[in-house]
């Protein structure tokens, strides 16, 4: 069968492909246009079908898609690991925990693309993006673990694990890590054990607040007025 009568490809197979060249380039040359592009060309794209504006179909918005595309892959890879276990966490701060632990270690083959993808999003013209992301990876947890709130305990509960996530994915970043440890990131899980000890007071004072407070302005005030810990 020669090109012209070859089946299309799977636009997810191919964004796949030109994702993993592209981790390779950005670990040293970091997210930018050239090098989604290289990364392309890298994966097998041919040059006619990027002349005919293939890459712009498979990420409209150039480098923006393409570390979208990353985080719900993992965000993807998350939930399966968990929903394979034999035995699962029990009760639900364990089970998050797990979640979190494991969307970030699986991100530790790629440590510096992912520091780089950090850094990238953090740019005042991808900021949007990246505080979407990282609320799409927390509803993502709360799905996976059967989470059946709705209204304000919905928005809360995805806000206060966006918080989390975000900070101990950043503790993570500036841990290098123990080599020589049984658990090279104990230190960071350790953070992340405070930060959900700090949840669990902070849903309980929800809970009363909502209890004593049935107007939703009042509970939002009160709400506001709730700090998690220093971060030490």
């Amino acid at each position: 069968m020669d090109q012209s009568q070859a089946e299309p490809r799977d636009p997810e197979e191919q964004r796949r492909e030109v994702l993993e060249m592209l981790l390779s380039e950005a670990a040293f040359d970091g997210f930018t246009e050239t090098t989604l592009k290289r990364a392309a060309r890298q994966a097998g794209l041919e040059e006619k079908a990027l002349a005919d504006g293939l890459l712009h179909r498979l990420f409209p918005r150039g480098v923006q898609d393409a570390l979208a595309f990353w985080s719900e892959e993992e965000d993807r890879r998350m939930a399966e690991s968990f929903k394979a276990l034999e035995a699962t966490p029990h009760g639900v701060t364990d089970k998050i925990r797990w979640l979190i632990k494991d969307r970030i270690e699986g991100l530790d083959w790629n440590r510096e693309a992912a520091r780089r993808a950090a850094s990238t999003l953090a740019l005042p013209q991808h900021a949007g993006t990246g505080a979407k992301l990282v609320w799409q990876t927390a509803d993502k947890m709360w799905r996976t673990i059967g989470d059946t709130s709705t209204d304000f305990n919905w928005y809360t509960k995805r806000t206060s694990l966006s918080v989390i996530y975000g900070a101990t994915l950043s503790h993570w970043f500036q841990n290098d890590g123990d080599a020589a440890a049984d658990d090279p990131y104990a230190e960071t899980w350790a953070f992340l054990d405070r930060r959900l000890s700090d949840l669990m007071k902070f849903e309980k004072a929800k809970g009363k607040a909502i209890k004593a407070a049935p107007d939703p302005a009042g509970i939002v005030g009160f709400l506001g007025r709730l700090r998690y810990g220093s971060g030490k």
